[in-house]
């Protein structure tokens, strides 16, 4: 009758009435079914089922405190479908019956017991138990490998994100340091402005691909020595809005809807003489306007092929300077907290480069980006 339950299963047996505990026990033994615990004891039963696992309970109701009903109480936490209880009770009226089944008995079975039923039942929960038990850890499993594999599609999605922040940066005179180091940058921001550690992660990833759009810029107009045209410089401001085409999807990510919110509002200024789109204020994302920010600093410490990098004092007089015309005020005050933490930033970098064309100088002279 039990030959498909498995063989470790445990059945527990309370009830005050020591001539049914033996019967119930040697009944279940013989059919089988080893592992058997008995209580005549209901206080003691309780406590042996809450610290030990179970798959099944035979539940007398009219015992010494705490009865069957506290008992259900007690156990109303437990999963009932992968630890079911049957109440055996001579107490029959409809009130009681209910009551047991709403607090979350399985079955209701009246003494006397007709054997064969009650052993018929208790092989049809156990059946339904263990199906659920497969079922559940199937179902475990399945969830693992998903999560596994989306955090696999995840880290390819990343990948490919900061190889195409490479690419752009590949196109202008930036280093690849610059850009992942405007990442790590904005999200000190992040977290020094007390944005959730997700957001703070995000930032990370998205800020290296605010400058994706000059990809599309040619050469001609991006490499070129001296001073633009008004017409080369239209040409110069379309970058964001290419950037945000290129990264803009119709099935976005968290990610790349930030990633095309900085690339799209990098350039746009607190007053709103920016561009493209002439924002203004908090109209403007907080990803771009902390990306902003972060970038012109950057660019200001290191040494390009057209300028020597400022010094950190003269760097930060700009970037308060510029405090409520080209940046958010609030985000000025929390990046003079925060000129440390950047500095090591640049610092770290140019001694992993060992390239003096990274490294940032203690004075000079240039103009400070758009």
């Amino acid at each position: 009758m039990f030959s498909d339950i498995p063989a470790d299963t445990r059945i527990v047996i309370i009830d005050d009435v020591a001539a049914n505990l033996r019967l119930l026990h040697s009944s279940l033994k013989a059919f089988g079914l080893r592992h058997v615990v008995s209580f005549a004891d209901s206080a003691s039963g309780l406590v042996w089922l809450k610290e030990q696992p179970w798959d099944l309970l035979l539940l007398d109701l009219d015992m010494p405190a705490p009865d069957g009903f506290e008992i259900l109480r007690q156990l109303s936490e437990r999963d009932r479908s992968r630890s079911p209880v049957i109440i055996l009770t001579a107490l029959s009226e409809p009130q009681n019956r209910r009551l047991g089944l709403e607090l979350g008995a399985n079955d209701y079975l009246l003494k006397p017991l007709d054997l064969p039923e009650l052993l018929l039942r208790i092989r049809n929960a156990l059946r339904l138990s263990h199906a659920t038990r497969q079922l559940q850890d199937l179902n475990h499993a399945l969830e693992q490998r998903v999560h596994e594999r989306t955090f696999q599609l995840e880290d390819s999605y990343c990948a490919m994100l900061r190889a195409l922040s490479r690419a752009a940066c590949y196109r202008d005179d930036e280093t690849g340091a610059h850009v992942l180091r405007i990442g790590e940058t904005a999200a000190v921001m992040a977290k020094a402005i007390g944005m959730p550690q997700p957001w703070c992660d995000l930032i990370r990833l998205a800020a290296p691909m605010h400058d994706l759009g000059k990809i599309g810029i040619p050469d001609r107009i991006l490499h070129k020595d001296g001073p633009l045209t008004a017409q080369e410089r239209q040409q110069m401001m379309d970058h964001p809005r290419i950037g945000h085409a290129i990264l803009q999807d119709t099935h976005a990510t968290e990610l790349s809807d930030m990633a095309a919110d900085i690339a799209y509002g990098h350039h746009e200024k607190w007053d709103g003489s920016g561009y493209p789109q002439g924002l203004a204020g908090k109209d403007i994302p907080l990803s771009a306007r902390i990306v902003a920010l972060c970038d012109v600093y950057d660019a200001l410490r290191m040494e390009r092929p057209y300028k020597r990098a400022w010094s950190p004092e003269r760097a930060q007089a700009y970037i308060l300077e510029q405090s409520g015309m080209h940046f958010d005020p609030e985000l000025v005050t929390v990046m003079c907290r925060c000129f440390g933490q950047v500095e090591k930033l640049i610092e770290d970098d140019a001694e992993q480069a060992g390239a003096h064309t990274q490294r940032p100088s203690k004075a000079g002279a240039g103009q400070p980006p758009d």
